[in-house]
């Protein structure tokens, strides 16, 4: 009930501030260009790295990338610039998992 009644008030927050709700409710935020660069903000780890495979600790789950000659370009606390060929881009909802 306490995550139901935090959630909503989050939301009244950004719509009241005109924030964005990325920033209020510590989403991630994704911004790719075709198949060839995925940019992801406010991640809370990079969990699994190869040339096929990036996997990242969100706050609720994990999102994966999957395609081929994965390269990053740039890697920062909470940002991860990715360039190759992106196939897929899985979020993984773990109710569980992920850091409060």
């Amino acid at each position: 009930m306490a995550k139901n009644w935090a959630g909503r008030l989050r939301n009244w927050m950004a719509k009241k501030m005109d924030l964005p709700q990325d920033v209020i409710m510590d989403l991630p935020r994704i911004t790719m260009i075709g198949q060839i660069h995925i940019y992801i903000e406010n991640h809370r780890g990079l969990l699994v790295f190869t040339d096929k495979e990036l996997r990242l600790l969100l706050k609720q789950g994990q999102l994966l990338i999957k395609g081929k000659s994965f390269v990053l370009r740039t890697i920062l606390p909470e940002e991860i610039l990715l360039e190759g060929k992106i196939d897929q881009v899985i979020y993984i909802n773990d109710e569980t998992g992920g850091t409060s």
